[in-house]
């Protein structure tokens, strides 16, 4: 390996930074990598291992060129990627770690396409119905997640409870894993502590139209395709070749399957394969225009019927921002083209908790209705309103303790003696009562014992409580691998090519390899000598001379070139 790492250590000195920290990224090479100079980097890149990671990831075109190379032919167009990912020589040969790696491999004939066909007028309606129904499933799982973040596997999925309670919020249980990949490409999601959140990015979409949700969903799923979907203008190839863009990867038959499936559910494809109109800029990499689709789909409504019985009819789909503010008061009970809410005193509690007022509630209400307000859901607001905040929690910034009030005498007597409120270790303080546990923690636990609390500040303002607050929206950061290649700069030098005869004379001795040596002599002739390898030491390799069969030591400044002998 020694020997065959020495070409490509003297390509990797003479890259520049931005081709080494391109190959690095494409290579997978961690930030913190323990290499001393580009003769450990050549190594570890023409390792099995490194080179078992990076094959999968070659295109099909790549995969190919690389074949025809390794058997002596061409790598044609792609000879400079290949090279750039440290699989060829400068002269378009493969290094012998390469060829030993492809060895076996092959890559099946390009399959015949058919091209773009075009969807007929009902299969691209049934397309927009579909890109429809999964905006408003996004939606759907976005707020349960924003009120109830999603515990995750040890696998980064989430569990099969999970699943069902997305189910009995309307997602559809079988589209469950696609929309969560769809969000996660759009940023709209986020993982921390095995806890999937909705991300800082989730508000603006959530309220955004559905021309302009299903623009951020395309326009990501579009930018986050794997390379060997990607065609030089930035589109996507015709689908008969999506299977088999990486074939030496393992997993891409199931990873284009779900690919396919993310574009079907986002109207791109329809089910007999066939593309719609709104599809093709996208296909094409040019501006992404939601108008086509949004002409398909039943127009938005803004206005909602209130009913004696406390529900609500939205004579068609609701504005996105409208149904995101109502369903933050009232229930909703059923989804489709007309759907029906319903209100509560706790959902109307959930919307004084997030920083509603009777009168914003009222006024938002009026805005709405068709019918006005009935007296029976004027009566639960105010009702609820005036209940609320009867419990006042603040925390008391003399003692650091949390602190619960209340105008009812009688509501701190049942707190102080309430069994499921036993773990905040609750004392009495006067009027009030104190908890060592925090503010937050106390709050919530009263909110979830239902007592009608509210969170003060110390001036007694009350604070919007936010249970889960939002993520920063995720940003792949790519690894950085500056301190990396100035370490390996660092190490050039008028003494690398002696570092790398040290290097070889050690790989050789371990090996106990057959080295045919070049010694310079006192009278500045050179000999050459056939040693078998044994020890180093000292600044001199030991050895025994195959030609003359007594063992020599040669003082290492005096070789000019070592070879292994195959």
């Amino acid at each position: 390996m020694s020997t065959h790492a020495r070409p490509l250590a003297d390509w990797l000195s003479a890259a520049s930074d931005a081709q080494l920290a391109a190959l690095l990224s494409a290579r997978g090479v961690r930030a913190d990598a323990a290499w001393h100079d580009f003769f450990d980097a050549a190594e570890s890149l023409l390792e099995p291992v490194s080179l078992a990671r990076i094959l999968p990831r070659l295109t099909r075109d790549e995969a190919a060129a690389l074949l025809r190379a390794a058997g002596g032919g061409d790598a044609g167009t792609e000879r400079a990627a290949l090279t750039a990912l440290a699989l060829l020589r400068p002269d378009g040969s493969p290094y012998p770690p390469v060829a030993a790696a492809v060895a076996g491999r092959h890559v099946e004939a390009r399959p015949g396409g058919t091209g773009h066909r075009p969807a007929t007028a009902e299969a691209a309606a049934h397309a927009a119905e579909r890109a429809f129904t999964t905006v408003a499933s996004l939606a759907d799982l976005l707020l349960h997640a924003r009120e109830n973040p999603l515990a995750l596997l040890a696998s980064g999925g989430i569990s099969a409870g999970e699943k069902r309670l997305l189910a009995e919020s309307g997602v559809p249980a079988e589209s469950i894993d696609a929309l969560l990949a769809i969000a996660g490409d759009a940023g709209l999601i986020s993982t921390a502590v095995r806890r999937l959140r909705v991300s800082s990015d989730a508000e603006g979409w959530l309220h955004a139209g559905v021309g302009a949700r299903w623009e951020r969903l395309v326009t990501s799923f579009r930018a986050t395709l794997p390379r060997g979907l990607r065609t030089d203008g930035g589109g996507w190839p015709e689908l008969a070749l999506w299977p088999d863009a990486h074939p030496w990867d393992p997993a891409w038959p199931e990873r284009s399957a779900a690919l396919m499936e993310r574009a079907r559910l986002l109207g791109l494809i329809t089910d007999d394969g066939g593309e719609p109109d709104w599809a093709v800029p996208l296909r094409e990499h040019g501006a992404v225009d939601s108008g086509a689709l949004t002409r398909m789909l039943p127009a938005e409504v803004d206005r909602i019927f209130l009913q004696n019985d406390l529900s609500a009819i939205a004579p068609g789909p609701l504005a996105p921002a409208l149904d995101v503010r109502l369903r933050r008061i009232a229930t909703r009970e059923s989804a489709a083209q007309a759907s029906s809410y319903r209100f509560t005193a706790e959902s109307v509690a959930h919307a004084l908790v997030a920083g509603e007022t009777e009168e914003s509630i009222t006024e938002f209400l009026r805005s709405l209705s068709l019918t006005g307000i009935p007296q029976p859901l004027s009566y639960l607001i105010s009702q609820t309103a005036q209940r609320h905040g009867l419990v006042r929690v603040s925390g008391d910034p003399e003692t650091g303790r949390a602190r619960i009030d209340s105008v009812d005498p009688h509501l701190i007597d049942a707190l102080a003696v309430d069994q499921t409120l036993r773990p905040l270790a609750l004392s009495r303080h006067g009027g009030s009562l104190t908890s060592r546990v925090g503010r937050d923690t106390v709050y919530w636990a009263l909110t979830d014992a239902r007592y009608p609390a509210t969170l003060v500040d110390a001036d007694g303002s009350v604070v919007p409580a936010d249970r889960h607050p939002q993520e920063p929206s995720p940003v792949a950061a790519a690894p950085d691998h500056t301190a990396l290649i100035a370490r390996l700069r660092s190490q050039q030098g008028p003494d690398a090519d002696a570092a790398w005869l040290d290097r070889e004379l050690e790989a050789a001795v371990r090996a106990k390899a057959v080295l045919q040596v070049t010694v310079g002599m006192p009278d500045g002739s050179t000999r050459e000598l056939l040693l078998e390898a044994t020890g180093l030491g000292g600044g001199r390799l030991r050895g025994r001379d195959r030609a003359a069969d007594v063992e020599r030591t040669l003082p290492v400044s005096s070789i000019r070139a070592a070879v292994v002998v195959e």
